[in-house]
């Protein structure tokens, strides 16, 4: 099947507002399923977890693949809670269109309002579904101008809703009809003379333009993401959804690429399959891969054999052999890959877009000592599919801590470490993840020379770096001075050195440069440069003092005006910085930023105090310095590589007890 006959679709939206439903109904539209599954009996056939069939929600991404007139669509169901942000960041780098699932009752919601903006950042053409719309309540004109508002004004109805609330029955085409107010062609001409010259210059000069003219227009801005198409229904009727898919093939844009060109693909998942093992869920830019073929792992510098090609639905599949450019399947095989890997060339691989960021950290405990090793492993398992969980094993210690988006998250780690690993864990109190930055320049020397054999002289200048920067690194060093295989190896200690500082937080925003390095002929090992190297940067941070950084959230909040004043004075308790609020009719919205660590549960108290008429809608903004007498430091797992002695023996696994 030609790339011209296939589309590669995601479906986003807020928690609740019908995303598996309306999947399921197109599974079913298009002949996939005899019935349509449920989301509340557990039946639907993207969510096949354990606890995502107990609770009713997905949290993680799943891909089903069916055929709608001639059209193969893969199509990714993504969770909506904002926990589980990360599943639909990675689905949404191999996606080549969206579905935006809007409620027609609560209108544009928290997770919409972030899902938009990584949409636009990545320009993936959408449509805009309004669902719900037979429910008490439902408002589309109300919902359409909060879109126009919030998200995007070229937000352009192809249809108009019959009925309202429980007497909708479904839509008329737009085309067909010239409607009034919003659902027009009047309207549409002024929102597309927005996006289109062309359209603006006709429209100026007093041109009509036919139902046909527009329709051909909106196809072209909807394909480059410069106009959205907003349809109407019912998905638990099943009231809009053949529309929706023919909307799909319509306004959606085909993927790029050919299977002639040379391999180029990227891992976006990892699953456990109980009887085919690791999967790797892979989307082709390019060329084509196919059973028992070596294919490059150009991340991990890796050739693996294929097993298996699958085109997986939920824990079913069945093997197709190949995956060529455009489509998306299950690859077996792949024991080295991680999420993100690229596989073959780089080039053809669109960017990772970064939205999720874990700003707290628990401490995970298990019930039985004789639980510790299962634990640490099926830790290492779930951490392989989602990397964002950043798992730390402090094997001294006998620790292990973990970084969540939310308490929700923390939930279905629970039940999935019961269901799926037979294992009960807890998890301490979350506490926010701190950074720090060197205070101002200085250098770190050591000279590892004693006990003999080894030799290891280092010396690092260690400078703050622009805030969002992370960690840029130099070397400075002639390979007669130093090896190249030596320098290769610095490098790689240098961001483990940096994952605990003065305050034992992640060090950030700095260049390190390497300016002077020296082994022996005869007395270095490879080791010596794994004792140095941190020693030698903790000397630097040391010099250089470190101060602490703290993550902050931006923030828009809307409340009832007469409540205003309560939120002012909360915000500024919280040490918030907002702009000077806008009222429209009888609502005021505030807008600014405001610190993790004093706000993790205002959403919950501005819900209760406004009697759930007020919501607040909040993405990470960045890491800034911390308010003056600020010290929020956590204990150092591991010896401290400025205690020289202790640590040398402690990287040579000859520390005693008595130490």
């Amino acid at each position: 099947m030609g790339l011209a006959n296939r589309r590669n679709v995601g479906v986003f939206a807020h928690v609740d507002a019908g995303k598996t439903t309306t999947t399921e109904y197109m599974l079913y539209e298009c002949g996939k399923i005899r019935a349509p599954g449920k989301v509340d009996t557990g039946t639907s056939q993207t969510d096949w977890l354990d606890v995502e069939r107990e609770r009713g929600i997905s949290v993680q991404a799943a891909s089903t693949s069916f055929l709608w007139k001639d059209t193969a669509i893969n199509l990714v169901d993504t969770p909506g809670h904002v926990d589980f942000l990360s599943e639909v960041e990675r689905s949404m780098r191999v996606m080549d269109g969206a579905v935006l699932l809007v409620s027609a009752v609560e209108g544009v919601q928290a997770q919409t309002e972030a899902v938009w903006h990584a949409l636009r950042t990545m320009n993936i053409p959408t449509i805009v579904y309004l669902n719900k719309m037979d429910r008490v309540g439902a408002d589309p004109e109300r919902t359409l101008a909060e879109i126009r508002r919030v998200l995007t004004p070229v937000a352009i109805p192809v249809q108009i809703p019959v009925g309202r609330e429980q007497a909708y029955t479904g839509n008329c085409s737009l085309w067909q009809n010239p409607g009034i107010g919003a659902f027009s062609l009047q309207d549409a001409v002024e929102r597309l003379a927005e996006a289109d010259d062309a359209i603006l210059e006709r429209y100026l000069n007093g041109e009509s333009l036919s139902p046909e003219e527009l329709r051909q227009a909106l196809d072209e801005l909807a394909r480059t993401g410069l106009a959205f198409p907003v349809l109407f229904g019912c998905s638990a009727r099943g009231i809009g959804v053949a529309e929706l898919l023919d909307a799909i093939v319509e306004f959606l844009p085909e993927p790029k690429g050919s299977a002639e060109e040379p391999v180029s693909g990227v891992v976006f998942k990892i699953e456990r399959h109980k009887t085919m093992g690791k999967l790797a869920y892979v989307r082709m830019y390019g060329g084509t891969i196919r059973n028992r073929a070596a294919v490059f792992n150009a991340t991990r510098n890796v050739h693996e054999k294929i097993t298996q090609i699958r085109r997986m639905e939920g824990q079913r599949g069945e093997d197709i052999g190949l995956l060529a450019a455009g489509d998306i399947a299950a690859v077996c095989g792949l024991t080295s890959a991680q999420v993100g890997d690229i596989l073959g060339n780089p080039a053809g691989v669109p960017p990772q877009l970064r939205m999720a960021v874990p700003l707290l950290m628990v401490r995970v405990y298990w019930q039985q000592e004789q639980d510790y090793p299962a634990v640490v492993a099926a830790m290492q398992e779930l951490a392989e599919e989602d990397p964002l969980l950043g798992m730390q094993w402090h094997r001294q210690e006998r620790e292990l801590h973990i970084n969540v988006m939310g308490p929700i998250q923390l939930e279905i780690l629970t039940a999935v470490m019961k269901a799926r690993f037979q294992l009960d864990v807890t998890f301490g109190q979350p506490s926010v993840i701190y950074k720090e930055t060197p205070s101002r320049t200085a250098e770190g020397f050591y000279a590892y020379t004693m006990p003999k054999p080894c030799w290891a002289i280092l010396r690092f200048l260690i400078e703050p770096g622009e805030r969002g920067s992370g960690l840029v690194y130099q070397g400075q060093v002639r390979t007669e001075d130093l090896l190249l295989q030596y320098q290769k190896q610095v490098e790689r200690q240098v961001p483990e050195a940096l994952l605990q500082g003065l305050r034992g937080w992640e060090v950030t925003d700095l260049k390190v440069t390497l300016l002077y390095g020296e082994h022996h002929v005869w007395h270095t090992h490879p080791l010596d440069f794994v004792v140095a190297t941190p020693v030698a940067i903790m000397e630097g941070l040391q010099a250089a003092g470190t101060t602490l950084l703290e993550p902050l959230l931006s923030f828009r909040i809307t409340v009832p005006e007469e409540l205003g004043g309560k939120v002012m004075a909360d915000l500024a308790q919280m040490r918030a910085e907002f702009s000077p609020p806008e009222t429209a009719g009888d609502r005021m919205t505030v807008e600014g930023k405001i610190p993790v660590a004093t706000s993790l549960d205002y959403s919950v108290k501005l819900s209760s105090q406004s009697k759930g008429r007020g919501t607040m809608v909040t993405s990470f903004w960045g890491y800034q310095p911390a308010p003056p007498g600020t010290d929020v430091s956590r204990p150092r797992i591991g010896v401290n590589p400025l205690d020289h002695s202790r640590y040398i023996l402690s990287v040579r696994n000859a520390l005693s007890e008595e130490w």
